[in-house]
């Protein structure tokens, strides 16, 4: 066999095996959706803050990113007056765990 269909076939397998481990990604509304492979490990306690006025508590959550989980520590957003806050969730479905953005709702 010659080497460069050799290495292409060595590549592909490599792409292949690779794919089943990590994450996958697919085209959404003009950004990327990252499906992750296995759930999310439960979320860390936090010391929250002391309330702080026209602010509201966004908790810690799981991101993934290359390959594995990253905890991003909670932080103070601007309150947005006729909104509440729905917090970062992990839903499961066919293609692996799906992070729906943190977001404001009416």
């Amino acid at each position: 066999m010659h080497r460069p269909i050799l290495s292409s076939l060595i590549l592909a397998a490599a792409l292949v095996a690779g794919g089943t481990l990590s994450a996958t990604p697919a085209q959404a509304r003009g950004g990327v959706v990252v499906y992750a492979t296995s759930a999310p490990p439960p979320l860390r306690a936090e010391r929250i803050p002391p309330p702080r006025r026209g602010y509201v508590w966004v908790g810690g959550s799981w991101d993934w990113s290359h390959g594995r989980y990253r905890w991003v520590p909670g932080y103070w957003t601007h309150v947005r007056p006729g909104y509440h806050y729905a917090p970062v969730r992990w839903t499961h479905g066919p293609r692996g765990w799906h992070r729906e953005r943190g977001r404001w709702h009416r």
